[in-house]
């Protein structure tokens, strides 16, 4: 809840019209009513204006540009008087990596880069005001892969990057430690596990197994669908970063996860019982038949746990949904919001959804 003794502050939230930036837009929107909020998003393929419906006013800003463009970021720092940048602006789709890993280095190392420099002069500009924060979003997959028996992801664990997109943003988490050390910016970083929820475009797993379900589509499972993510409720993530923000000490690491260690194959069980159960018309009933393994993806982490020990002991966050209790509202979103993910289906997705799953 906001701190009625809070003072305001005029946040810039790079990435915002993507499916992580536009929850937490909308957390913040609600939260803390009188901040100025400035969203800066490129708008690529998985950047949606309609994410942010109903928000924009007085209180907030949409610009459409990149945050490599240096002069645009320097003049929204210096316009807005911003005091508070979340970074959630990157290229974060393993496949997609897998296939064209140069718009990572570009967007998630080269971007961070322009905006560190950004705003540590900015902040240098502005006396270095105590008060600043710069919030760089990061993931679990920097860590790497874990074995069964493996203890969760620690902020000790050393980085092990897998696939070009973890590489790219455990290189952009070095650049922002990096700063702290080297210039005493007041950096926050966080490593999340997956994510899932409202907006979330249709080639990750939920909504594309969501989506596929509905149409009728096969369910493409990777290799043997024992691979182990933990899974972490967008409007949890959004808590956990107004903590760490608010209550967070410059210069640490916070692991978020969500305490749901689900098979992929469970995983996907779980969404076509819940298809089964709430969607009477499906094309395909029970949804179970359209489950169909493919060939495995190129260096596939097998296992991802995060230890969230940290934030919850120094912060006093926890997350609040459960895996079951997510998912319910997650589907149910889906159902009831065809007119936003149906003109997402593009042939230019058609095409990649073919590359990939072929």
């Amino acid at each position: 809840m906001a701190n009625l003794e809070r003072a305001p502050r005029q946040i810039l939230i790079t990435g915002g019209a993507g499916f992580i930036g536009a929850n937490f837009v909308h957390h913040w929107c609600t939260a803390y009513p009188g901040d100025r909020v400035v969203v800066l998003d490129a708008l690529t393929y998985a950047g949606n204006r309609n994410n942010l419906a109903g928000l924009e006013g007085a209180n907030l800003r949409f610009v459409e540009g990149d945050i490599c463009d240096r002069a645009l970021v320097d003049s929204l720092l210096q316009a807005e008087s911003i005091d508070t940048l979340a970074h959630f602006a990157a290229e974060s789709h393993v496949d997609r990596s897998i296939l064209g890993p140069g718009a990572f280095v570009q967007t998630n190392v080269v971007g961070t880069f322009t905006l560190l420099e950004a705003f540590r002069q900015h902040w240098n500009n502005a006396g270095q005001p105590a008060a600043s924060r710069f919030h760089h979003v990061s993931t679990d997959e920097v860590y790497g892969s874990l074995e069964a028996d493996d203890p969760g992801f620690s902020e000790t664990t050393p980085y092990a990057p897998n696939s070009p997109y973890s590489a790219s943003k455990a290189g952009s988490d070095h650049l922002v430690r990096a700063y702290y050390h080297t210039y005493g910016m007041p950096t926050l970083l966080t490593n999340c596990s997956n994510n899932y929820g409202p907006y979330h475009f249709p080639e990750k797993l939920i909504p594309l197994s969501c989506i596929n379900i509905l149409m009728g589509k096969p369910l493409p499972i990777y290799g043997d669908g024992q691979n182990i993510r933990d899974w972490l409720y967008v409007g949890d993530h959004c808590s956990a970063l107004d903590a760490v923000i608010h209550r967070g000490t410059p210069g640490e690491t916070y692991n978020i996860g969500g305490n749901n260690e689900v098979k992929n194959i469970d995983l996907v069980q779980m969404l076509c019982e819940l298809m089964n159960e709430l969607a009477p018309e499906l094309p395909v009933r029970p949804a179970q038949n359209l489950i169909t393994y493919v060939k495995d993806r190129a260096g596939h982490d097998r296992r991802y746990a995060i230890d969230a020990t940290k934030i919850s002991t120094e912060l006093g966050w926890t997350p609040a949904e459960t895996v079951e209790g997510g998912l319910r509202r997650t589907v149910e979103w889906y159902l009831t919001h065809r007119d936003w993910w149906q003109p997402l289906l593009s042939e230019e997705y058609q095409a990649y959804y073919r590359e990939v799953y072929a």
